[in-house]
């Protein structure tokens, strides 16, 4: 049985993520704070800790499991620089410690489409966390979406008719891939993908590729991500 560990088991992805795998045969560990254990779902092990600190849930971590990092601050925004920094930045640097301590076998990350044209401290913490992992020395899967649509997060739906224009002009075609709306359900899907597909070395997973994730296939193979493979560096001191 497949072993995976979730830092923000309970949230807008997480908790569908985790009933997904569960259902697909995973053994799942869920992190979530003491007081939401009730939100994690049935089938997972609850591992309460603060996400912020490793030292709270890295000795719950399985050893060789694949961890995928979701902690991050909710409904982004500009107005919360401060809180990228003190929330996306801190979690994950307490996943990665946590990741290598347990030898994971593969680390999956939620990062941004950059550059971009907006979210600028939004963009730095995520590419800065890129590096980070970079530099681990674990096999990964980094994803860019610049949006996922989904319950309670339907603004951008009124960007599409510009989307469409974009893909019609030449110059603009390949910014609107790469900066393409991407929806609840394929980011899901490609998730569970990488789950069940580790790569060997760091792969690159840009919004065309996320949206062209194959509907509810965990079986997938690791070519249906069309991704970009590069060898990881020796771990860090």
């Amino acid at each position: 049985m497949s072993i995976v560990f979730i830092s923000g088991a309970t949230g807008y992805l997480g908790r569908p993520l985790c009933q997904r795998l569960v259902s697909a045969g995973f053994d799942v560990y869920a992190l979530t704070r003491p007081q939401s254990i009730r939100k994690v779902p049935l089938g997972c092990v609850p591992v309460p800790g603060n996400a912020l600190d490793a030292q709270t849930f890295q000795h719950a971590v399985p050893l060789g499991t694949t961890y995928i990092h979701l902690t991050g601050v909710s409904h982004p925004s500009p107005a919360k620089a401060a809180q990228f920094k003190a929330i996306d930045q801190v979690s994950f640097d307490a996943s990665l410690t946590a990741a290598i301590a347990a030898r994971a076998s593969h680390f999956v990350y939620i990062s941004v489409a950059h550059p971009a044209p907006v979210m600028d401290a939004y963009i730095a913490v995520r590419q800065a966390c890129e590096m980070r992992l970079h530099g681990s020395g674990l096999h990964a899967t980094i994803l860019r979406p610049w949006y996922v649509l989904g319950p309670g997060h339907l603004w951008p739906y009124v960007l599409i008719p510009f989307y469409k224009i974009a893909e019609r002009i030449p110059a603009w075609r390949d910014t609107a891939g790469r900066l393409a709306l991407v929806t609840r359900r394929q980011m899901l899907d490609a998730l569970a993908e990488a789950a069940n597909n580790p790569p060997c070395g760091i792969r690159i997973v840009e919004a065309p590729a996320i949206r062209n994730s194959s509907r509810g296939a965990v079986s997938a193979s690791p070519s249906a991500l069309s991704s970009t493979i590069r060898r990881p560096s020796a771990p860090s001191a």
